[in-house]
């Protein structure tokens, strides 16, 4: 194929050509890809849990997630017994009090090696009682916990109108539909069949019923006071409010949830929102095999993921399944390195055109209700909730393959994003001007991910798409969106990954982004974000970043390079017109030299996030299409006229 070119690159092609065949092997059928998406212990020990809060208990599946929650358990300096939020990181005490209660209800022995490390760890970091808010309820649910331990949350919140300071819309649409629910469970207050008797009073330093004070800080602003305080005085009111108002409320929550249960992708394609309905039905005396009870709890159990392959006899649970991210991705991967005429991205892109969501208006028309539909979700199925991300790289890659049969699909893309764009020019996930920034201060909220508002990684992707499309009335929004993307960079050059892993991933997204949007390479913006990237460069060649520099930990750095975030930092560089540098020859060479024999790579440290500090996640696909992408661009661009990236992704 390049018999007249140097022997570097001739090895660089052969490269590419194993990781293509390796790709292109993990197709399905239909064209579609997924992979595994891995979180933490808390979604397989919630799992475990909701079985044993149902009576509904698998002791086969129950002692396989057990083997998987064993396996992740930490051991080091920084995490003694107790589980982390991603690979190899600190312990987390909610993860841990919710792994032990879940290995305890299995049946392993309190008293069993791993167990005592584990409650010595949760005790050192003040016991049950300090957990968060998600887990507090958990506990309260099983009697462990005074429900005075967990925020007020009415379900009258249901009832609230638009223009209250506080009501569903005003919340992300992950916080929408886990809260539904969940706020007829707080009301109720249902108590766990839990038909073995399962208690973990050990794990509390004082006991439950004298702790005086569940809801305090550290707290992130004033208006952390000022929730606290009103959370106190709506404690006694909140028992005497009218016996009518309340039923109307539990219904007002129903009606929300039934038209969104999402069949068997489960309300919102999310497991916390799935396992509050399932409970909410049994709550309210659903029989099992009443209709929507029965498809919530098949929506559940299409989640459980065998984990044998990594650790004999172990399952977990998804915290989700993410195919038309995975198969949009693949496809960008496969064009890259075999042309859009691969028989293999057109497979892809035939997958992804009847899942463009077009006869639904979801809940982000409640904001934007003149955006005509045409996003694309995450999951197989999720009408209610299309991703803007999704959507702008689906749209990238159908472009990029040139059929002429889906030009129609991307124009309605186009529309969809434009119309989902937010006043300050950015573009959230799957709402648009979802920032009301207050409200991640209630206590409720101790997450602080409440919102979904605009981000620097999901602006990129849509500057990105409209750049790609090129289409001369698109130039204001994309001026607007670059204009967003300036202000938000940060000090040192980069920009902040709100759904990856973090400063690289957030840097390669705009590079490409204002590479689209047609800014001069030399643009100072892009100067000093190709600076920061290849100051970030490790001695053997690659990158790595620490999903701890979502807290504390610096930017851009690891104690190891990762391919990933190698090949985030190599695209990043060949957008910013830096393809000629010897940092990403070196980049590239590394990536060599950690493929694998079958042609692929993988990497064990986590390389996304759902929210910052608090929910970590693992695609398994990343490390298979990234280091595809990337080396595949290198070599076309050594092959090329011309240095400047010619798709925006």
């Amino acid at each position: 194929m390049l018999s007249s070119l140097p022997r570097a690159l001739h090895e660089l092609d052969e490269a590419i050509c194993r990781a293509h065949a390796s790709l292109a092997a993990e197709q399905r059928a239909d064209g579609h890809y997924v992979y595994e998406l891995e979180a933490d212990a808390t979604i397989p020990a919630e799992y475990v849990l909701l079985e044993h809060f149902l009576d509904r208990i698998d002791p086969d599946l129950q002692s396989r997630i057990g083997v998987f929650l064993r396996a992740i358990q930490g051991d080091s300096p920084q995490n003694p017994g107790g589980w982390p939020l991603f690979h190899d990181g600190a312990m987390d005490l909610s993860a841990s009090v919710k792994a032990y209660f879940a290995l305890k209800a299995i049946g392993d022995d309190p008293e069993a090696p791993h167990m005592r490390r584990a409650r010595a760890a949760i005790l050192a970091r003040g016991g049950a009682a300090r957990t968060n808010v998600f887990t507090r309820i958990q506990l309260a649910l099983f009697g462990a916990l005074p429900w005075r331990a967990c925020p007020v949350m009415p379900v009258e919140i249901m009832l609230l109108p638009d223009w209250f300071p506080i009501t569903l819309w005003k919340i992300s649409y992950w916080s929408r539909t886990v809260i539904a629910p969940l706020l007829v469970l707080m009301t109720e207050r249902p108590v766990a069949r839990n038909p073995h008797d399962v208690r973990i009073d050990e794990l509390f330093v004082t006991p439950p019923d004298q702790v005086q004070d569940y809801i305090r800080g550290p707290y992130r602003s004033r208006w952390g006071h000022a929730f606290k305080a009103l959370d106190s005085a709506l404690r006694p009111l909140e028992r005497h409010l009218p016996q009518r108002l309340r039923r109307r409320a539990i219904q007002a929550a129903i009606d929300f949830i039934t038209p969104r249960l999402n069949g068997e992708d489960g309300l919102g394609g999310i497991y916390p929102a799935m396992a509050n309905t399932v409970m909410m039905y049994h709550t309210l005396g659903y029989a099992p095999d009443h209709p929507d009870y029965a498809i919530a709890w098949a929506a559940l159990r299409k989640l459980i993921t065998d984990a044998s392959s990594r650790f004999e006899g172990a399952t977990y649970v998804q915290p989700c399944l993410s195919p038309i991210w995975d198969t949009s991705l693949a496809a960008h991967a496969l064009a890259e390195a075999a042309g859009t005429g691969d028989a293999r991205v057109a497979a892809a892109c035939d997958w992804l055109i009847p899942r463009q969501i077009l006869d639904v208006k979801g809940d982000w028309a409640h904001r934007q209700p003149d955006a005509p539909p045409g996003g694309w979700a995450f999951q197989y199925n999720n009408a209610h909730y299309p991703d803007v991300d999704d959507t702008a790289v689906v749209g990238m890659i159908l472009d990029r393959n040139g059929d002429p049969a889906h030009r129609d699909a991307v124009e309605r893309a186009r529309l969809w994003v434009l119309g989902m764009q937010s006043q300050s020019g950015g573009w959230g996930a799957f709402d648009s001007d979802n920032e009301f920034t207050y409200l991640n201060h209630i206590p409720f909220a101790d997450h602080g991910a409440l919102l979904d508002p605009p981000t620097a990684d999901v602006t990129a992707r849509c500057v990105s798409f409209l750049g790609q499309l090129a289409h001369a009335e698109d130039c204001t929004a994309i001026a607007r969106g670059v204009d967003y993307l300036r202000r938000d960079q940060e000090a040192d050059g980069s920009w902040f990954g709100r759904w990856g892993t973090n400063y690289i991933y957030g840097t390669w997204s705009v590079l490409c982004a204002l590479n689209a949007a047609g800014l001069a390479h030399d643009d100072p913006a892009i100067s000093r974000a190709a600076d920061w990237l290849i100051s970030k460069q490790r001695a053997d060649g690659g990158w790595g970043e620490d999903c701890e520099s979502y807290a504390n930990a610096p930017h851009g750095t690891y104690r190891e390079s990762l391919p990933s975030q190698t090949s985030w930092a190599l695209l990043g560089l060949m957008a910013a017109g830096q393809a000629d540098h010897p940092a990403v020859a070196r980049g590239i060479a590394w990536l060599q030299s950690a493929q694998e024999t079958d042609g692929s790579w993988t990497e064990q440290p986590y390389n996304a996030v759902g929210f910052p500090r608090v929910f970590y996640l693992r695609y398994h696909g990343y490390p298979r299409f990234f280091p595809l992408m990337a080396m595949a661009r290198y070599r076309n661009l050594a092959l090329g006229n011309s240095r400047r990236v010619s798709y925006g992704f």
